[in-house]
């Protein structure tokens, strides 16, 4: 069924728009909701604490990897989403979006942060296949 909604995707030049969009939300979402419980905490001091499974913590470590992988995955999606595409590049635009998603539902969701988690595993490689598949793209484009 994604299959066959892909090439319709690929025509529609707000996919870019869109993915980058809703990576920048996330990380200003994430950043505000630290804000948030940084002042319902009481803990206003840089870091987090020591605990795997405060929600600071959590906060911070999915804010942090975000910030990691948004900004190099903005510009390979925008670079690349300024020229017609194929399918395989939107795909790769989507599944970027979606890993980062993801990853923080992940670390969200989790008991603790130092307990392998095979659904943050799994938004991890999403994340690697899309970053190297962009960048692949943007070598050959």
């Amino acid at each position: 069924m994604f299959a066959e909604f892909l090439p319709a995707l690929s025509r529609v030049a707000l996919v870019p728009k869109i993915c980058v969009a809703s990576l920048t939300l996330l990380f200003f979402c994430l950043s505000l909701a630290i804000t948030f419980v940084r002042l319902r905490t009481k803990v206003l001091f840089f870091g987090a604490p020591a605990d795997p499974t405060s929600l600071l913590t959590k906060l911070v470590r999915a804010h942090g990897n975000t910030a990691e992988y948004v900004g190099l995955l903005a510009v390979l999606i925008l670079s690349i989403g300024s020229e017609p595409r194929s399918n395989v590049v939107t795909g790769l635009m989507i599944l970027a979006l979606l890993a980062r998603l993801l990853f923080v539902f992940a670390i969200l969701r989790c008991r603790s942060l130092e307990i392998f988690d095979p659904l943050r595993a799994l938004a991890v490689t999403g994340t690697y296949l899309a970053g190297l598949g962009l960048g692949v793209a943007l070598l050959v484009s």
